[in-house]
């Protein structure tokens, strides 16, 4: 980096201005001992320049770059961060500063001995380079060229050169100078254009041509030139110097300085009759600089700002008035003699400076030992260093960047960077001491600086009688308090001293509790005092003359006094300023107070104690203390009932049970019939919209639409029923229990003490008391209502009839009307003329109702003859069905010879089998053993109870079980007894006789269901007691007549045929698959792994 080319001539690193970020040091202001104590930072309300060096650090700082020249140094130039330096050897070494690591050197081809190169010249952009020499050749480069181009058409030694700033720091891209001037050693001036861009027709040289020559012929050292105003270019403003003359040129411009043209033959014309504005300053001198200062230089459009012209008398500096309308454009012209210097011990000369340098503040004057600055506000030296050079060198110049305000001294062999570190440490004393306590204030740096300039600017305002003014300086100065105060009192300015003391409460610490308090209560006594003075100064002369001014004086003051209350209110002693205001009369203060600090309830009690309940209403609105609504609520619903209900209900955070003895008020007071009742519409507010549940506010609603006024009065007409009813019929429910909020009993009672008749039968209907809501509803002969009633229980049917019945008997016995009862009948469907005859008299004359009896007697015809209809058809049906029943049993199955069981895959014929639709074949006893499986608990203890009953029915009879070869199917063979029980009965010989004791010890301690049930069943047993109706090949029947004798009563064959049909209703195997979806495939006890593939 070029930064650390950079470093102090004591050996401390130095860096650029370009690149400075150093730390911002600020110095708060502490107030000396003895202070009140209310003094803060006396300079926080003060913005200021931002500090970039301590105070006390030097304004300039001299540092040595370090780079190795190849030869030495004849010329150096920057701009825009661009550095060209030219060296003896015709070498030009360039390096950009934000490259610096990047150096590039180019070499003019020509010999030391050809050429002998003079200066370097750079544009404001740092794009184009012109070189001159003493022998009056001339090169131009271009940045992005390799090489040099000579100019050819220039042959003059060129001494100054004035640049179009604002055209080449407007684009970035621009390749050509556009329109510049040449100062020349011969004296002349010269327009030129050159542009980079490579065109094969034309060379750089765009045009070159002499203006004005200048009558002495001396050297042209300084030019420059200026649009005005910049934006839109109208005037132009031409600057010369010469090493003793200043020229000023000005004149409009004849065409527009962006086209390619000469711009300047047209100004220059008119000065070759007429001379121009010279100024002379005699000298021996032979060279001369002409330097300026702009602000902002980096904008296209900045315009210079003050000029210094380096000349043998001194410097010639002053400001540019772009603006005059004389010859002279340079206002404050003032010249300033060169310093003395101590070239020796005792010894102070007075000599020319080589070079100038202008910064803000400062002349920088460099000596050929030497690097001087004198402020140029009070021409005071304020800094001297003397260059570290060797004695064989050569100190050449100053150099300044236009656009980054850097500045660099150059020697033969040696280049220094001058750096800006603390310019304006000063300025604010010297602006101080000039009485420009403003400008002072800008440039202050710290706390006690300001604190200065603050007390000197309070004490020049105090002397000069701006006592006001005076105040505020004060105020944010370290000025004792009680000196400051005492000396407004002493004047008398009481509008000062309140303004002092604002300023002090503003910027006294938050912790000073008591001081804060103290200077608030002063102020607002001032406050209240300067408006009673107002008051009193108005009342006195609005008669006599005009008092507008005055009004608008005081309303002001009332405005600012409002604000301080709003501001100021922690710091107040409510008490304290209460008795104040109220001392003052100022009631309108009084209430805004108490309205800024929050005491919204004296400001209710005082609109009350004035009557004026509306604005109480607006001030208990505007608040969110509920207390308010509480406490004043009993006062406001007497005097303003509709408005007072009005803010409850925008308010609904508000307890209503709290609110119940405000609106019991209005129980006691008259009411206007036309107008609303406010309580119930409050009550009605809280209960629909605000979805209140609480039984008590539902019960107060109810009090009130039963008896508005208290106590209690019968209801004077029925339609004031239609409030109440609807209340009765929309109000709320408990969602658990569908029962009203409201107490139905209280609501009966409080109904039947009004006298109010619909809404009690409404309550009894509510209550389920049907029978007393109709009875009611009779009693008071509203039979419309009675039927109403009389059709709600629509669950029950009877009780429906039972109290329409009730009021055909009130119809006909009591009403006595006939007609009336008969058009009564056509009302229900619950009722026909039969029901309600025994209501009529023994002797009433039939006519009036015989057709309808006729009618009724019709119906009964009819439905006579549909009945008959009806069991006409249930009679065939029946017929049918036992038809069916005898074809079925006339189905038959073939079966095969050697058809074997389902189960158990024997022989089927072998012994009492089973054949079902289905085709499934099974032994009785095989049957018997898969029925009992899935037949339920019911029809297995059905099973056990007939087979129980059987047992009894039949003795033993003991058989011998004959051998059946497959030969002998086909023919009779004597049908064999068989063992009834297994062996598992043991000692049990006959089975028949003792089934019921073996079916006993299977099933002792059992339970009638389950599976211990399925033991008691004895499949062998049950295939003995049932046999078939027909013979049945295989099973023999030599003995089928004894048998059929034995069994042959009616109740066992009773008891067969149930216990027949119990096992054969369904195939077990087609009913198992049905009956077994919900068991699992793997049963209890079985191992998992035997499912394993």
């Amino acid at each position: 980096m070029f930064d650390e080319y950079v470093e102090h001539v004591a050996g401390s690193s130095v860096v650029p201005t370009h690149h400075l970020a150093s730390n911002q040091l600020y110095e708060g202001f502490e107030p000396p001992q003895g202070l009140d104590g209310l003094v803060e930072d006396a300079g926080e309300l003060y913005e200021t320049p931002a500090v970039t060096s301590a105070p006390d650090a030097p304004v300039f700082d001299l540092g040595r770059v370090q780079f190795a020249f190849p030869a030495p140094l004849v010329s150096f130039v920057i701009s825009s961060d661009m550095l060209c330096m030219g060296l003896t050897s015709n070498m030009l070494v360039l390096i950009e500063l934000t490259h610096e690591d990047q150096v590039v050197k180019i070499q003019i081809p020509r010999k030391p001995t050809e050429m002998t190169l003079y200066k370097l010249f750079m544009d404001p952009s740092g794009r184009h380079i012109i070189v001159t020499s003493q022998q009056g050749e001339n090169w131009y480069l271009y940045k992005a060229w390799k090489k040099p181009r000579q100019l050819k058409g220039f042959k003059m030694v060129i001494e100054s050169i004035a640049w179009n700033k604002t055209a080449l720091l407007s684009s970035s891209h621009l390749t050509s100078t556009r329109e510049i001037l040449i100062g020349a050693r011969n004296g002349t001036i010269y327009e030129a254009v050159l542009d980079a861009e490579d065109d094969f027709f034309k060379s750089q040289e765009r045009y070159l041509q002499s203006v004005f020559a200048l009558p002495e012929r001396h050297p042209i050292t300084g030019i420059k030139f200026d649009y005005t105003p910049p934006t839109d270019p109208k005037r132009l403003l031409v600057l010369v110097t010469t090493p003793t003359r200043i020229y000023q040129f000005a004149g409009p411009v004849d065409r527009k300085p962006d086209e390619n043209g000469r711009v300047f033959s047209s100004l220059f014309a008119q000065y070759r009759e007429t001379p121009p504005k010279i100024l002379e300053l005699p000298g021996n001198l032979t060279y001369s600089e002409l330097q300026f200062f702009t602000p902002n230089p980096s904008q296209a459009l900045s315009q210079p700002k003050r000029l210094a012209w380096l000349t043998g008398q001194g410097i010639y500096h002053g400001t540019i008035n772009f603006e005059s309308s004389s010859e002279d454009h340079i206002d404050s012209a003032q010249l300033l003699q060169y310093p003395s210097l101590a070239t020796s011990p005792g010894k102070e000369n007075q000599e020319v400076p080589l070079s100038l340098a202008v910064t803000e503040f400062h002349f920088v004057l460099l000596y050929k030992d030497r690097a001087v600055g004198i402020c140029n506000l009070d021409d005071k030296k304020t800094y001297e260093e003397i260059l570290p050079v060797k004695p064989s060198e050569e100190v050449l110049g100053l150099a300044a960047d236009p656009v980054r305000k850097t500045y660099w001294v150059f020697t033969s062999q040696s280049l220094f960077e001058l750096v800006v570190t603390n310019e304006d440490r000063d300025v604010w004393r010297i602006y101080l001491e000039k009485g420009l306590f403003s400008t002072a204030l800008q440039y202050a740096k710290t706390a006690s600086h300001r604190d200065q300039i603050l007390k000197a600017q309070g004490d020049d305002h105090f002397r000069a009688g701006r006592y006001f003014q005076a105040a505020q300086s004060f105020a944010h100065s370290s000025a004792s308090f009680e000196e400051v105060v005492l000396k407004l009192l002493d004047v008398g300015d009481r509008d000062a001293l309140r303004s002092y003391l604002i300023s002090r409460l503003e910027r006294t610490r938050k912790s000073d509790i008591t001081q804060r308090m103290m200077l608030a209560t002063w102020l607002v006594e001032f406050y209240l005092g300067k408006c009673n003075e107002l008051d009193d100064i108005i009342a006195a002369e609005s008669i006599s003359q005009d008092v507008d001014n005055l009004r608008v004086e005081r309303t002001f003051l009332e405005d600012e006094l409002r604000q301080f209350f709003e501001t100021y209110k922690a710091n107040l002693n409510k008490e304290t300023i209460y008795e104040l205001i109220q001392g003052h009369g100022r009631t309108d203060m009084y209430l805004h107070y108490a309205t800024v600090i929050g005491d919204h309830c004296r400001v209710v009690e005082h609109w009350i104690l004035e009557e004026q309940w509306l604005k109480a209403i607006d001030v208990i609105s505007r608040q969110t203390d509920l207390e308010l609504y509480y406490r004043f609520g009993s006062v406001l619903i007497r005097q303003a009932p509709k408005e007072t209900v009005d803010s409850w209900i925008r308010q609904p955070a508000l307890d209503p049970h709290r609110l119940i003895p405000c609106l019991l008020q209005l129980q006691h007071i008259a009411r206007d019939p036309l107008s609303p009742n406010q309580a119930i519409r409050y009550l009605n507010d809280v209960v629909f919209e605000q979805h209140n549940v609480s039984p008590t506010i539902h019960n107060l609603l109810l009090t009130f639409h039963v008896s508005p006024t208290s106590p209690p009065k019968p209801s004077a007409s029925p339609d004031d029923d239609g409030p109440l009813l609807r209340f009765l019929s929309t109000a709320p429910t408990d969602l658990i229990t569908g029962k009203p909020y409201y107490d139905l009993d209280y609501a009966l009672r409080l109904c039947k003490m009004a006298g109010r008749i619909q809404p009690c039968v409404h309550l009894y209907s509510k209550l389920g008391l049907w029978d007393n809501s109709v009875d009611l509803a009779l009693e008071k002969g509203d039979l419309e209502l009675a039927k109403i009633n009389a059709d709600m229980p629509e669950d029950d049917q009877p009780l429906r009839k039972k109290l329409w019945l009730k009021i055909a008997r009130y119809v006909v016995q009591d009403k006595k009307d006939i007609k009336a009862a008969m058009r009564f009948l056509e009302n229900t469907d619950l009722l026909k003329i039969e029901d309600i005859l025994p209501f009529f008299p023994d002797f009433v004359v039939i006519d009036d109702f015989k057709e309808e009896i006729a009618h009724a007697l019709e119906g009964y015809s009819a439905h006579i003859d549909e009945l008959k209809a009806e069991m006409d058809d249930a009679t065939k049906t029946a017929e049918a069905i036992q038809k069916d029943i005898a074809a079925l049993k006339n189905r038959f199955i073939t079966i095969d010879a050697g058809e074997q069981c389902s189960s158990c895959s024997n022989l089927l014929l072998t012994r009492q089998f089973y054949v079902f639709p289905c085709h499934h074949t099974f032994h009785a006893d095989c049957l018997i053993n898969m029925a009992k499986e899935y037949l339920p608990a019911h029809a297995l203890r059905r099973i056990v109870t007939l087979q129980t009953q059987l047992v009894k029915e039949n003795p033993p009879v003991p058989v011998k079980r004959p051998t059946v070869s497959s030969g002998d199917i086909g023919r009779p063979h004597p049908a064999p007894q068989r063992t009834l029980l297994s062996t598992n009965f043991g000692p049990i010989v006959n089975p028949l006789q003792n089934g019921a004791k073996a079916a006993n010890l299977i099933g002792r301690g059992v339970i009638s269901a389950g599976d211990r049930l399925r033991d008691l069943i004895v499949p062998d047993a049950l295939a003995a007691l049932v046999t078939s109706p027909t013979w049945i090949p295989g099973m023999g029947a030599s003995n089928r007549t004894t048998t059929l004798d034995k069994l042959g009563s009616a109740k066992a064959e009773k008891l067969r045929a149930e216990l027949d049909d119990l096992l054969t209703s369904n195939c077990p195997l087609c009913e198992s698959v049905v009956v077994g979806l919900d068991k699992p495939f793997i049963k209890e006890g079985e191992a998992e792994s035997s499912w394993t593939l």
